[in-house]
C-alpha cells in the first residue's frame, strides 16, 4: 500500500474547506487524517463563532488574570476538562461574530442584569469580550486579523496587542475610552 505524505493530504482536504460538514466526518477517519484537519476546520470559524459552545471552549482557556476580569459578575465557567486540540492557534481572524456569539452565550446562560442594580448589560459583555480578547492574544501565535467593536479596552487587551506580533490588521468601530495611564505608554508603542 502506498501511503501519501502529509502536504497531498492536506492539499486536498483544503479543497474541502468550504464543505465543513464532510470535512469533520473526514476528521473521524483515522488520526492522522484527524491532526490534519483540525487546523482547517478552525482556521476561519467565523460564522460559527455565535455557536455557543465555541464559547464555552474558548472559556475553558482562560487563565487566572482572565478569569478575574468575571469575578465581579459572577459569571460561572464550565468545567469541562481541557479540549484535545489546542483550536484556538488555529484562529486567524476575529470578528463581529464573536461579540454575536458572547451575547448569546450570555442569554444562554440567563445571565440577566435585572437583579444586579449597579452592573448595566454593556459592562457584562464587555467583560467577557476583554476576558475573551486578552486570551486570544496571549495564546493565539496565528491571529492575523482583530476586530474590536465597542470594547472598553483595558490594559490587558494593550499589553496583549504590544506582545502579539502576528496580527497584520485591527479593526476599531467604537473603540472606547482607554485607560488615560496606561493609553499614552500603550498607543505610542503600538
Amino acid at each position: 500500500m502506498i501511503t501519501l505524505p502529509n502536504e497531498c493530504y492536506y492539499m486536498i482536504f483544503n479543497n474541502l474547506w468550504p464543505d465543513h460538514g464532510n470535512l469533520f466526518l473526514c476528521s473521524l477517519v483515522n488520526r492522522q487524517w484527524c491532526r490534519l484537519i483540525i487546523p482547517i476546520l478552525w482556521n476561519d470559524p467565523e460564522e460559527h463563532f455565535t455557536d455557543i459552545r465555541l464559547i464555552r471552549i474558548f472559556l475553558l482557556t482562560l487563565n487566572a488574570e482572565e478569569q478575574a476580569l468575571l469575578i465581579p459578575f459572577n459569571i460561572t465557567l464550565p468545567n469541562h476538562p481541557k479540549p484535545l486540540f489546542e483550536y484556538i492557534n488555529y484562529i486567524t481572524s476575529i470578528n463581529d461574530y464573536l461579540y454575536y456569539g458572547i451575547r448569546k452565550w450570555l442569554y444562554d446562560m440567563k445571565y440577566d442584569i435585572k437583579y444586579k442594580p449597579f452592573i448595566t448589560e454593556y459592562e457584562l459583555e464587555n467583560a467577557v469580550k476583554c476576558s475573551l480578547i486578552t486570551m486570544f492574544l496571549r495564546t493565539n501565535k496565528n491571529l492575523k486579523y482583530l476586530h474590536l467593536n465597542g470594547i472598553l479596552c483595558n490594559q490587558l487587551i494593550l499589553e496583549g496587542l504590544y506582545k502579539n506580533n502576528t496580527i497584520t490588521t485591527i479593526t476599531t468601530m467604537n473603540l472606547y475610552k482607554i485607560d488615560d495611564n496606561f493609553k499614552s505608554k500603550a498607543i505610542d508603542t503600538l
